[in-house]
């Protein structure tokens, strides 16, 4: 159930959708903002993950 509801909100297709935050922006920008850094720190740990592999 966790899971699922994490990986409803890193979907990309779910990224750009207006949903029941329509009329508060900030709260959009603070969500995007948000799951741009959770796509860093992923894509930062398979970094990590590759060149300790290859040692």
């Amino acid at each position: 159930m966790f899971l699922k509801k994490i990986l409803y909100y890193l979907d990309l297709r779910t990224l750009f959708r207006s949903d029941r935050y329509k009329r508060n922006s900030s709260v959009r920008f603070m969500n995007g903002m948000n799951r741009i850094s959770i796509f860093m720190f992923l894509f930062a740990l398979m970094v990590l993950l590759i060149r300790y592999l290859k040692r």
